[in-house]
C-alpha cells in the first residue's frame, strides 16, 4: 500500500508541458492535467512527470 502523498507537493505541482496544476486521482494513483488530457503514473510514491510516461487520457 502506498504512503499518501504530501499536502504541500499537491499545491505545487504542475504539468511539465504547459504548467497548469495537476489534479491527484488517488484511486487510481496518478496525477492528472485536463488541458493536455494527460494523466501521469505515480510508481512508489513518486510522480512520473515525465512525457514519455504520461498517458493520454480517455472518456
Amino acid at each position: 500500500m502506498s504512503e499518501p502523498l504530501n499536502p504541500r507537493l499537491l499545491e505545487v505541482i504542475a504539468c511539465p508541458r504547459c504548467l497548469a496544476r495537476l489534479q491527484y486521482d488517488a484511486k487510481n494513483q496518478r496525477f492528472l492535467c485536463r488541458y493536455e488530457q494527460l494523466a501521469y503514473p505515480i510508481e512508489n510514491g513518486v510522480p512520473l512527470l515525465v512525457a514519455e510516461k504520461a498517458e493520454k487520457m480517455t472518456d
